[in-house]
């Protein structure tokens, strides 16, 4: 048994030199990789002791393919790492005490969020709200057969006016049309023999039967209007009871859905407060036993050192009492033990030996010594940071707008048309300027699509708007607002276009690709703010391409027979400027000149866009666009007086739009965390 222990005890003394042998060689390593990397490192010391967590971070937590020898010399150095990072142990728990007073939430969740709300009493799902829909319906399908919706005595009227009746005098139509078919004895010999006329009894037999004639085809005719008329009135009835019966539907259901929603928030809100107590509740448990604890388990541990450098270890705990004995020295090598008690872990009790008997003494002459001296200079340790800042030098952001109208006639005696009209409208940037504003990068991007549909559901699809274009600006300071600069410009179409209305087989005049155009362009950028720039680039490129010659003809755009694309050098001016007119109103402009360099005098492409914007509501928007293009190279047809094709030559194209609609902007800074120093 003796043996068994002394050999535990070897066992054990052997893994205490071997982790103290580890940690050694991991300092010995520290001090190398410092030596080694010494004209990297900043000369304060804080900076080294950032640099040093780096290291020892990188080759013990991170870096996979370095190996440890030792795990518990890892678990050491993550000690010392959280050690150096985070807070001090009694400020943690000291803010946790605190918030424990303050009676405030760790955790918090929105009754959306609540996973299991199928679960929850009196919650009403989503099939149970479908089967009342359906029994509403079924209710108010009962309740208009029992009590049918009244028509009023305008749409009654209307019906009237509208019916096809025919006029009086006209009745002979119905019978032309095969309606009515007149008897045989009323039927009159479209030719009539001399004989009979020359008859008076013949011929006044021929006058009884026309008049009789003439009165029966009245009657029918009466007859018809009356049966034409009590028809449209029919349908013009239950049409109005149909669209009656379809909001009062519609009024109910969505009544039945808020109250639901209502109804399920509450449940939810009472149910998800229950849960959020039972849960905090519970962390403050865990929270007061694990800092109960942890209070327990730390220890502090300080050393006291007489005038001869004899020192003696203090052990500072909750809970239990370490007591040390410490000789006190003076100059004359005079001896007085004291008796340190730890009371808790931030305080000790001091005793003087018993037995010790004071004495007066005189003044005498001592050797001047200066005890600050034997202070150590800890503050540069409290520098070492914690807190993070946010910092970035991207901006992203952009809106996005979306607008509907919706047209409908029928029996609408004023006239008009029926027509549906969808605009969808996405902006999108992504700036980055240096912390030193030297260099500057902007992307942005657009997309616009618009379909129209006038007449109805049944009739053409128009395509009135589409643009997809993305520019990419970098510019590097020359001086205080101007900026040597290069941009890459792209732009064309998603769809096809077609010159409405299409004929049986339609011919595109655009579509993806057909034609895209490209610019490059380098010279300076004049950009005192956020809100203006003018890019003036004597050395521009332009660039037109044709993707699919079989179906688009490329010589509507400049491009040459057999050819699909073509270039031409120039110089190009832009223009961009946005201010806000008033908090609601802003307006934006943006101009572009592109001056062929092959014919300065007479190719000119200018691109011209404003748009107004008024914030109506928080998400809802009025716009208006007006856009005027001018492109030497897009021809469209000219005509004489008899509409006959004389040639082809460059037009001004505009166009504008007015919508009102949802709009979401996003204008934001890109976040990543860095240390503060």
């Amino acid at each position: 048994m003796l043996f068994l222990r002394f050999n535990r005890k070897l066992k054990t003394t052997s893994m205490v030199q071997d982790k103290i042998r580890s940690i050694f060689i991991a300092l010995v390593a520290l001090l190398f990789f410092q030596t080694s990397f010494a004209q990297d490192i900043p000369k304060n010391d804080r900076d080294v002791i950032e640099s040093g967590i780096h290291i020892l971070r990188t080759y013990f937590l991170e870096d996979n393919n370095w190996q440890i020898t030792d795990p518990g010399v890892k678990e050491d150095i993550s000690g010392l790492i959280h050690h150096l990072e985070d807070a001090p142990l009694d400020s943690i728990l000291h803010n946790l005490d605190k918030n424990r007073y303050l009676d405030t939430l760790y955790v918090y969740r929105s009754p959306e969020n609540v996973e299991d709300s199928l679960r929850v009493p009196g919650y009403i799902a989503a099939p149970e709200v479908q089967r009342n829909i359906e029994q509403i319906g079924v209710g108010l399908q009962n309740e208009v057969q029992q009590n049918p919706i009244p028509v009023p005595d305008q749409v009654i009227e209307n019906a009237r006016i509208m019916a096809p009746l025919v006029p009086e005098g006209k009745g002979m139509v119905l019978f032309a049309d095969s309606l009515y078919t007149l008897p045989d004895s009323l039927v009159i010999p479209e030719v009539i023999p001399d004989s009979i006329l020359n008859t008076p009894e013949q011929f006044q037999r021929l006058v009884r039967i026309d008049s009789i004639r003439n009165v029966y085809i009245e009657a029918r005719r009466r007859e018809y209007n009356d049966s034409i008329t009590n028809a449209t009135i029919e349908k013009a009835s239950a049409e109005y009871r149909r669209r009656m019966f379809e909001q009062q539907l519609m009024f109910r259901t969505k009544r039945y859905k808020d109250e639901v929603t209502l109804t399920n928030y509450r449940i939810l809100s009472a149910y998800n407060d229950s849960v959020m107590a039972n849960v905090n509740d519970t962390i403050q448990a865990v929270i007061d036993v694990l800092t109960a604890y942890a209070d327990f388990m730390d220890t502090t541990r300080i050393s006291i050192t007489n005038l001869k450098g004899e020192s003696e270890e203090v052990v500072l705990q909750n809970g239990r009492e370490h007591f040390s004995r410490v000789w006190l020295k003076n100059e004359q090598n005079d001896s007085l033990q004291v008796l340190v008690k730890s009371t808790d872990k931030r305080g000790m009790q001091m005793l003087i030996n018993d037995g010790v008997t004071f004495h007066r003494f005189s003044e005498r002459q001592t050797k001047d010594f200066d005890f600050e001296s034997l202070k150590n200079d800890y503050s540069r340790f409290t520098d070492v940071g914690k807190a993070y800042e946010l910092e970035t030098p991207w901006r992203i952001g952009g809106d996005g707008s979306i607008g509907f109208t919706q047209t409908y006639y029928e029996n609408w005696k004023k006239g008009g048309e029926s027509a549906i009209s969808l605009l969808m409208i996405l902006k999108g940037f992504a700036n980055f300027e240096s912390a030193d504003r030297k260099i500057k990068w902007d992307n942005y991007a657009e997309i616009r699509n618009g379909w129209l549909q006038p007449g109805g559901k049944g009739s053409e699809l128009k395509k009135n708007d589409d643009k997809l274009e993305l520019t990419s600006r970098f510019g590097l300071r020359a001086a205080k607002k101007w900026y040597y600069s290069a941009e890459f410009n792209f732009n064309t179409q998603f769809f096809r276009g077609y010159n409405y209305p299409k004929s049986e087989h339609p011919d595109p005049i655009s579509a993806f690709l057909a034609p895209a155009k490209t610019y490059f362009k380098v010279g300076m950028d004049y950009k005192p703010n956020a809100d203006f720039s003018l890019f003036l680039s004597p050395i521009s490129v332009k660039n037109v391409f044709v993707k699919d010659t079989a179906l688009i003809d490329q010589t509507k755009f400049g491009v040459e027979q057999n050819k699909r694309a073509f270039w031409e050098p120039g110089l190009n001016a832009e223009f961009k400027y946005k201010t806000n007119l008033t908090a609601d109103i802003l307006w934006e402009t943006k101009y572009k000149m592109f001056v062929n360099y092959k014919d300065p005098f007479r190719k000119l492409d200018i691109d011209w866009e404003n748009n107004l914007r008024m914030r109506l509501t928080t998400y809802i928007d009025l716009k208006l666009m007006l856009h005027l293009i001018y492109d030497d190279d897009v021809l469209f047809p000219i005509y004489d007086d008899n509409d006959n094709k004389i040639g082809e030559k460059p037009k001004l194209q505009i166009k504008e739009f007015i919508t009102i609609g949802f709009s979401y902007s996003i204008n934001k800074k890109v976040m990543r965390t860095k240390r503060i120093r």
